[in-house]
């Protein structure tokens, strides 16, 4: 491989530094009432069939109720499913920060860092259940300022040697300092979530970390996160960090088939119950997925709002075109996992990706493609020289034997 002096440009004209990152964000969501021993189980296996696909990344969340989102803790999660894999980087999506002490998520997120050599990824949130807050004795209302004060004090401990003293109705610390510093150098990522408030984007550029969009497909909701990166860029310039693009991720849906026939046929399997659960249960209006009663009217509905693709590769491709010439450019894509498909159709969904969509985006398809195109248009004089070579073969064999014959 040769490289043009002074830029990072293959000499066939794709540039490795565009390349697109893939990546999940697991909630997850699954059934309320199935065996969660079975469901949790599903979720790792999932995850090694990502690492051995190629998948760059998955993101787990924390959720303590609703009886869907089934994970209650990333971090126990991450280190179970970092035995089984070897290449995927693994993240907190997200750990609520206003429910923890931010000294003991700094320090779990250090342990964790050496654990998996480098493959964590730390994202933090305020938490996206309001019955999850209650429980806890907050008002949904107070998890965004707790969210800003526990990120101070996160990134001052992990980047840092100075003390830290800090006091909330949730915790209180003491000149705290971390006694173990992160295995990656000089950390590993640290990511917090926008929807549709401003404090996303906000820290985001304050402490220059990166951005996770959820729902940031909509094509209606997509001027509010064209804002938000305005927002991201202007705190950025105030507190002299940068906003980096290729460490804002978009989070939306997809599921492909070999055929847009298929793939809806895949999707009556569970998309019912999980458009239910965001019109009837989770209370998290910015989700908003309309009042379709019926599994087509639910395609319909992916597919025309920008919200995700249910379809074929093709459209898949498209799908991330048109938000790469919306968003002005992005670093990773992730897919909000869902089962509205069963496993075996889900995994292939997944497989799909990897081998018709990433190549795309990540500059596999132009050298191969570029081949064929140079075979294919050379092929009639070729071929026409290896058959005069076989003609030629051929005389000369015929003219050895008769030399024989004669002898």
């Amino acid at each position: 491989m040769m490289w043009v002096a002074g830029n990072r440009r293959h000499l066939w004209g794709y540039d490795m530094s565009d390349r697109l990152r893939f990546g999940i964000f697991m909630a997850p969501f699954h059934q309320a009432g199935e065996n969660p021993t079975l469901a949790i189980e599903r979720d790792l296996e999932l995850i090694q069939h990502l690492d051995r696909l190629g998948w760059d990344e998955a993101w787990i969340g924390e959720h303590h109720s609703a009886g869907t989102e089934i994970i209650a803790s990333p971090e126990i999660f991450i280190a179970a499913a970092a035995e089984r894999t070897r290449h995927i980087k693994l993240g907190t999506g997200v750990i609520s920060v206003a429910y923890h002490n931010p000294y003991m998520v700094a320090e779990r997120a250090v342990l964790l860092d050496h654990l998996t050599r480098g493959r964590f990824m730390l994202g933090v949130g305020p938490g996206s259940l309001p019955t999850d807050a209650i429980m806890l004795g907050l008002d949904p209302t107070e998890t965004r300022p707790l969210l800003e004060e526990g990120l101070d004090v996160i990134m001052k401990l992990l980047t840092t040697p100075d003390p830290v003293s800090s006091q909330t109705k949730m915790w209180n610390l003491v000149d705290a300092r971390l006694h173990l510093r992160p295995f990656s150098d000089p950390l590993f990522d640290v990511a917090v979530p926008a929807v549709a408030s401003p404090t996303g984007p906000r820290l985001a550029g304050k402490h220059g970390v990166g951005l996770l969009s959820i729902g940031a497909t909509q094509s209606e909701g997509f001027d509010v996160l064209g804002l938000h990166w305005d927002v991201m860029e202007e705190r950025a310039a105030t507190f002299g960090t940068s906003a980096d693009r290729s460490q804002w991720r978009l989070v939306g849906l997809m599921h492909i088939a070999e055929t847009e026939e298929q793939a809806h046929r895949d999707v009556e399997y569970g998309i019912r119950q999980w458009f239910d659960y965001f019109q009837h249960t989770a209370a998290f209006p910015q989700m908003d997925v309309g009042a379709a009663d019926a599994a087509k009217e639910m395609v319909e509905f992916v597919n025309g709002s920008g919200l995700g693709s249910i379809g074929t590769a093709d459209m898949a491709c498209e799908q991330i075109e048109r938000l790469q010439k919306q968003s002005g450019g992005f670093g990773c894509y992730m897919t909000l996992c869902h089962e509205w498909a069963n496993p075996e159709a889900t995994r292939r969904s997944y497989e799909l990706i990897a081998q018709r969509v990433f190549p795309q985006f990540q500059g596999q398809s132009t050298s191969t493609l570029a081949a064929k195109d140079r075979a294919r248009a050379e092929r009639p004089h070729l071929a026409e020289r290896n058959m005069k070579a076989v003609e030629e073969m051929v005389a000369k064999h015929q003219a050895e034997l008769a030399a024989k014959d004669g002898a």
